[in-house]
């Protein structure tokens, strides 16, 4: 039941790209019980505001100060993760060494290895003292301290909230002659191809901006999520609407006073990782079937 695919497009450089790393991490386990896969792919940010005309938000004056609200708030969602902004965020923006670094470690290891890697590489950019990872000297040294079990624990229900990164142990992911081979690999016409054609599939999906969400239900249908905001939205109302239909679901089934095949239904669409807005108009068709309850369950009626 459920299945799906969510293909993250994201650049170190972007702090909402490490938020929504950060938040898919924490709830790994309640996206694989739903046969819900995650796949992260390193691209250029600023090749991305060129290919599509955007410029960054701080250009505009008004968006700039919303923007420092909008940071502060998303921030405060994760307690215990310690983050600050670079002082010259610009000076530090080409992450092209980095993002490589990282294709390269996608290709030649696994997939716990890749995700560890890009975890911690964008905790220290975007942690104090922000180190600067344009200096492929500064990566090298990143990724050789790299702690093998270095993550941001599940929390339990008690704990939701509260959970911080876990620094790590003493083992180390790479050894030092996999790191010069990793270093070596980003030089390659294999791994430059790799970010720039990540890239070009992002903008040829829409990306005009990180993090950007590609989300595909089990039926292979697909629709783009952008940003915080959305990531934020698509998160709560999904889990939103998930339980809302479980918690009718057992209320039709003790009462058995619903034909209730319109909402087992929904309930099998929905277990999976859907557009807000196809679950909202399947939400509709429900209402408009059992509106013999005489209950308006929405603001559609």
């Amino acid at each position: 039941m459920g299945g799906g695919k969510i293909d993250v497009y994201m650049d170190i450089v972007s702090l909402y790209s490490y938020l929504a790393f950060l938040d898919l991490q924490r709830n790994g386990e309640l996206l694989k019980a739903h046969n819900v896969e995650v796949e992260f792919h390193p691209v250029l940010l600023g090749a991305i505001n060129v290919g599509s005309g955007n410029k960054p938000p701080w250009t505009l004056p008004a968006k700039a100060i919303y923007g420092a609200h909008d940071a502060r708030r998303s921030i405060a969602r994760f307690p215990g993760v310690v983050i600050q902004t670079p002082k010259d965020l610009m000076a530090v923006s080409k992450t092209i060494v980095p993002n490589r670094a990282l294709h390269f470690i996608k290709a030649h290891y696994s997939p716990s290895t890749f995700l560890t890697a890009l975890h911690y590489l964008m905790h220290l950019f975007w942690s104090p003292p922000n180190l600067n990872l344009t200096l492929p000297e500064n990566v090298a040294k990143t990724l050789l301290e790299c702690p093998a079990d270095f993550s941001i624990p599940a929390p339990t229900s008690s704990q939701r909230g509260q959970e911080g990164e876990k620094k790590g142990g003493e083992k180390k992911m790479f050894t030092k002659q996999q790191v010069e081979e990793i270093m070596k690999g980003t030089e390659t016409k294999e791994v430059k191809d790799a970010l720039k054609n990540a890239t070009q599939e992002a903008l040829d999906k829409g990306a005009f901006g990180n993090p950007w969400f590609w989300v595909t239900d089990d039926k292979g249908r697909g629709e783009p999520f952008f940003g915080s905001d959305r990531y934020v939205l698509f998160v709560l109302v999904s889990r939103f609407l998930l339980y809302f239909f479980l918690f009718l679901f057992v209320v039709v089934a003790v009462s058995g006073s619903l034909d209730h095949s319109v909402l087992i239904m929904s309930l099998r669409r929905n277990l999976g990782v859907r557009g807000v807005m196809s679950a909202l108009v399947e939400w509709r068709e429900f209402v408009s079937v059992n509106r013999r309850w005489g209950v308006v369950w929405c603001g559609d009626g």
